[in-house]
């Protein structure tokens, strides 16, 4: 059994100042495999086939379908599996990830690399964004941002990305105040906080 079709990748960096970088898929199906494949929503460097495994949002739900060997918890996926909070995922021999859903109101989830692999270009982890992606200090936080004074959410509306929190913020240099629409290539600056998107066009 596969899971959905073939479809446009949509995805992008962001930069956190003091935080890291993350790599964000917006689709609600994304393949995981090597760079030199072309067309993957989340190419790793690392021993694992060009199309190794999906990842399918469903509703309140995530599944993994797997193309070539995948195990969850240990257990192998023959060939779709459910993704619950704190899943181990292992693809091949050696490209461990953690699966993890920080927010019971979120269907956004995130991907962690337990092993040394990592996305190419190089991020610390992978944000699979469903509706909305919450920053700030936090524990159900998307991305934990400790130093950060309140939070700042990224959120979907028709079709568009958008950006919100209380006060005076900037988007690419424009002074907003409590939101304001922003694009897969925006600076987005406030008291105390900083990010830049970024459009990944490999």
């Amino acid at each position: 059994m596969e899971i959905g079709g073939t479809f446009q990748t949509d995805k992008f960096m962001m930069w956190i100042d003091a935080v890291g970088g993350y790599w964000v898929c917006l689709n609600d199906e994304i393949t995981i495999g090597q760079p030199a494949a072309g067309n993957i929503d989340v190419p790793i460097l690392g021993d694992i086939s060009p199309r190794h495994a999906r990842i399918h949002r469903d509703g309140e739900g995530y599944l993994i379908e797997a193309i070539r060997e995948v195990r969850l918890d240990g257990r192998a996926v023959r060939p779709v599996a459910s993704l619950r909070d704190g899943c181990r995922i292992e693809l091949g021999e050696s490209v461990r990830l953690i699966f993890r859903r920080s927010h019971a109101l979120s269907g956004t989830a995130r991907l962690d690399f337990a092993s040394r692999h990592r996305t190419q270009p190089s991020a610390d982890a992978v944000l699979l964004m469903a509706d909305s992606c919450i920053l700030g200090p936090k524990r159900h936080s998307h991305v934990i941002c400790r130093n950060w004074p309140r939070e700042v959410i990224l959120y979907r509306h028709d079709e568009e990305l958008y950006c919100r929190t209380a006060g005076n913020f900037k988007i690419d240099g424009v002074l907003c105040k409590d939101r304001g629409r922003i694009t897969r290539d925006s600076h987005i600056t406030g008291e105390g906080f900083s990010l830049k998107l970024e459009r990944i066009t490999v």
